[in-house]
Formats: C-alpha cells, sequence, structure tokens
C-alpha cells in the first residue's frame, strides 16, 4: 500500500510556485490571433460547460495544449465530458480540490477555487479541502470523496470502506466515473506542473481560498 494523504498536507507554497511556474511556460502558447477556429470552438464549448461565457481571451493552458493537436481534442472532449457527466458537480469540485492540493498544482488550484463555488463549495469547504479526509466537518458521502482521491493518488485503488460509502450514495455510472475523473485531473496537473504554466492574473495559484 502506498502513503495515503488523509489529513493535512502543508508545504512551502513560495517555493513550490517558483518550481512549477518559475521563469514561466516551458512551451508558448499559440497566439491566440493564430488558433483555427475549430479549435477556438472547442475551447468556447468547454469553456461554457463549467459556466463561462466571456470568450475574448481564450486561456493560456488551452493554446499551449493545441501545439499536441492529436491530444488537444479529445482532451478537450474529455474535459466536456466530465463537465456534463453523472457525477453531482460539487462532488466533483470537491474531489478537484483535494487532487490540485495533493499534487501541489497551482494553476489547477487556482482555478477551481473559483470554479468549485459557482457549484456550492463554500470558502471554509476550501480551506478543509487542504486538510483532507480526516478533518472535522464533512458529512459522510463528502468525507468519502476526498478519501477515494486520497487513495486513488496514494495507493491507486479505492478501499472497500471508501467504496461501500459511495456505492451507497451514488449510481454505477457515477461509481464507474469517479476514478475516471480523478485520473483526468491528475493528469492536468501533471501537465500544468511540467510545463510550468503561468498563472492568470486573477489567479494566486496555491494561496488562493476564496
Amino acid at each position: 500500500m502506498g502513503t495515503i494523504e488523509s489529513g493535512a498536507v502543508t508545504f512551502d507554497i513560495a517555493a513550490r510556485h517558483a518550481q512549477v511556474v518559475g521563469d514561466g511556460p516551458r512551451i508558448a502558447p499559440v497566439p491566440q490571433d493564430e488558433m483555427a477556429a475549430s479549435d477556438r470552438d472547442l475551447c468556447v464549448a468547454v469553456r461554457e460547460g463549467i459556466g463561462l461565457t466571456d470568450h475574448r481571451v481564450i486561456p493560456e493552458y488551452m493554446r499551449t495544449m493545441i501545439r499536441s493537436p492529436g491530444i488537444f481534442a479529445p482532451h478537450m472532449q474529455m474535459g466536456a465530458a466530465i463537465f456534463r457527466g453523472a457525477l453531482p458537480p460539487r462532488a466533483r469540485e470537491l474531489a478537484v480540490l483535494r487532487i490540485g492540493w495533493l499534487c501541489r498544482a497551482p494553476y489547477e488550484w487556482g482555478e477551481h477555487v473559483d470554479i468549485s463555488q459557482r457549484y456550492g463549495v463554500t470558502p471554509q469547504e476550501v480551506e478543509r479541502a487542504t486538510q483532507g479526509s480526516s478533518a472535522e466537518g464533512w458529512d459522510e458521502l463528502d468525507r468519502a470523496i476526498l478519501r477515494g482521491v486520497e487513495e486513488l493518488i496514494g495507493d491507486h485503488a479505492i478501499s472497500d470502506s471508501t467504496w461501500g460509502v459511495l456505492a451507497r450514495h451514488w449510481s454505477e455510472a457515477q461509481l464507474i466515473e469517479f476514478p475516471m475523473m480523478v485520473g483526468q485531473y491528475v493528469a492536468i496537473a501533471f501537465v500544468q506542473n511540467s510545463l510550468r504554466m503561468a498563472l492568470a492574473s486573477d489567479n494566486p495559484g496555491l494561496n488562493y481560498r476564496a
């Protein structure tokens, strides 16, 4: 069994930002005025799926992923499928917050602090997500969601006890989707951290709470 981080995970945020944001992106994004119309349309569809309506500036992350055409479209489509998926949006966002924190992913964490609050996650719960499934205040399902993330990242499998709680609340479709969703956002954290994606001006990274 791997190390399962179920409690508070603390680290030097400034040092982490220096490591994975650093001196700027390792791969430059495609300039917005050079995007193909089909690529822009796909980005807009994904953004609208998460409730965003201002598409004057396409995020640098999306414009960077365009440089890998064979990955870009399925990656965007998977993101859209997850946002339209079977899991309740609030549950998904709680999971993504824990993923972003455990992966020490400034870009992902900061973006999903904003997204999560559009789906009912409170500022107190954002802070509590840094403390993990063992923190006081979670109900049974929320605790199991966070614990499932911790087990998948730490041991690459969901335990019987956590699965039992999730199965009491969720359908088979939701149970299948959950580990797939976790894998998707872990992969995104890997890419954003490794490419040293620049933080948007309104994204304070791992310092962000509300």
